[in-house]
Parts: structure tokens; sequence; C-alpha cells
């Protein structure tokens, strides 16, 4: 008996976030068609030139834009930044550099020095607790 190996798909909303490209800017077969894990490794190693305009001039998609401005995406919601962004239109918001951004950017800052104690905090527990069984 033989098996018939199919290849794996994913929706062109899945393959655009791995991709790290906002999907409404990507061409209209990539958003009406459905993606194989193949085409997508293809696109990944070798990127087209629409691949290549979009993850170099935008518009990006959110999780992008709050990580080329240091914020969370959280922060950029209540910066009052709901839509995908250029990349011109990030450089002028890092420009501009109004209040929100420097509060959001404060904000991340803290707590990344939170997550590394956490981090550490329990990388101490469990080296307690491996000792303590020796």
């Amino acid at each position: 008996m033989t098996t018939h190996q199919t290849s794996q798909t994913m929706k062109p909303a899945t393959a655009a976030k791995k991709l790290g490209v906002y999907l409404q800017a990507t061409p209209a077969e990539f958003q009406e068609g459905v993606v194989t894990r193949a085409e997508l490794t293809a696109l990944q190693a070798d990127p087209p030139a629409w691949l290549r305009d979009l993850r170099r001039d935008g518009p990006h998609p959110r999780p992008v834009v709050a990580s080329k401005l240091g914020v969370s995406i959280a922060g950029l919601a209540r910066g009052g930044i709901t839509e995908a962004l250029t990349t011109e239109q990030i450089d002028a918001l890092k420009q501009d550099d109004p209040e929100w951004l420097r509060q959001e950017r404060s904000v991340q800052v803290d707590v990344r020095k939170e997550a590394a104690r956490v981090k550490e905090l329990h990388k101490e527990q469990q080296e307690k607790r491996q000792n303590q069984g020796r």
C-alpha cells in the first residue's frame, strides 16, 4: 500500500505573519491562494522583489512597527497607532519623538529589566534545588 504525501498548507494571513509583512500589501495572488511550507521556505530563502520591497518600505504590520519603535503592541495602541505604517512614517515618528513614544519606550525598558530579574531569580532557585539534591 502506498501513501500519498500531501504538503501542508497555510492561509495567506499565517504566511504573511511568518514572513513579517502586512497581508493587505501583498500581491492579490498571494492573498487569494494558499501557501505550502515549501513555498514559504522558498520565499524566505530567496524573496521575490515584492517581498523585499515590503520588508524594506512597508507598510509593516503592528508587531514589526512596535519592534522598530522599541515599544509593545499595546504601547502602539495607547499611542493611537492602530494601522500599519511605512518605514518612512516610522522614521518620522522616531524623528518627532512624541511624549507617548518616550513613555512607552521607558515602559518597555522597565519590562525587559523585570523579565531579566525574574529569569535570574528562577535560575538561582533552580541551582539551589539542584544543590540540595546532592
